[in-house]
């Protein structure tokens, strides 16, 4: 198993003076992406993927975790309402983004005809989400004390708005 440096650092500077760690907060909520992001990459070659794609429904982290099962769910709301609401809101942010990616493919993939351009705009998009979820998994796994505003992502962004412009 490899460990994570920083979840690692951030689990040492959470471990409090009598032995419990503070909550944490949970990557679980990305997995809702992730599953997004496979379905973005099997649509363009498979159309009975893309009703599954339009059904998928985004939701934030409190409102996932408050309809959650696990046992995580109650710490990593606990976790949630610890973090700096200015990184709070900069997390909401980035998910936000990752739901409009996620709705500009599904309205490319419900036109008839498809662009020509949809498998590099998919390609891009894919790209995209997936640093996306790599940023959020960093922040997730820093316990929200990392400024996930603060990654350098304006390139990726200019090329997102470029092609979805185009």
């Amino acid at each position: 198993m490899i460990a994570s440096a920083t979840k690692m650092q951030m689990e040492k500077m959470a471990d409090g003076m009598d032995g419990v760690l503070a909550p944490r907060l949970s990557t679980d909520f990305l997995n809702r992406f992730s599953e997004a992001l496979m379905l973005i990459e099997l649509a363009e070659s498979d159309d009975s993927i893309i009703e599954d794609l339009q059904a998928w429904r985004s939701v934030g982290y409190r409102e996932h975790f408050e309809a959650s099962s696990l046992r995580c769910a109650a710490t990593a709301l606990a976790a949630y309402d610890g973090v700096d609401p200015g990184r709070r809101r900069a997390f909401e942010d980035v998910c936000r983004s990752m739901t409009r990616l996620v709705a500009t493919v599904n309205a490319l993939l419900a036109e008839t005809p498809r662009p020509a351009e949809l498998p590099m705009i998919i390609e891009v998009a894919g790209e995209a989400l997936r640093k996306l979820i790599s940023r959020s998994t960093q922040f997730i796994n820093a316990n929200g004390t990392v400024d996930i505003a603060a990654f350098d992502d304006a390139a990726l962004q200019k090329e997102i708005d470029r092609l979805l412009a185009g």
